[in-house]
């Protein structure tokens, strides 16, 4: 909401990616799988008239275990296709998706960042 309402003050339309929680750790947050789908089928999203989505982001778990960050890559992954799928509202468009950081990329990529 306050996105929309600052870009509007500015006659902008900014684009955002929804922030998904796939992390087994309480310091990550975002939506998680169901939100993200209530979502995008409620009115709400669509109303933002100033705002557009373009895609996901996620960030694993912070470890050294490699299986686990590539599980929850390849989670965000599979929600990312299926929303893609989905009917979407007019000023949503499922074209990137956002996973990793310096320590995960390459994991990242080869799960579909």
């Amino acid at each position: 909401k306050e996105v929309n309402k600052q870009a509007k003050k500015n006659d902008r339309t900014i684009k955002c990616l929804l922030q998904m929680h796939i992390a087994k750790e309480e310091s990550k947050f975002g939506l998680d799988e169901n939100e993200l789908f209530e979502l995008l089928a409620s009115d709400n999203l669509k109303n933002f008239e100033n705002v557009e989505v373009i895609g996901l982001m996620g960030m694993a778990t912070f470890t050294d275990n490699k299986e686990q960050v590539r599980e929850e890559f390849k989670s965000l992954k599979d929600i990312f296709d299926r929303a893609k799928s989905q009917p979407l509202p007019q000023n949503t468009k499922m074209t990137e998706l956002s996973m990793g950081m310096s320590g995960d990329y390459e994991t990242a990529i080869e799960e579909g960042s």
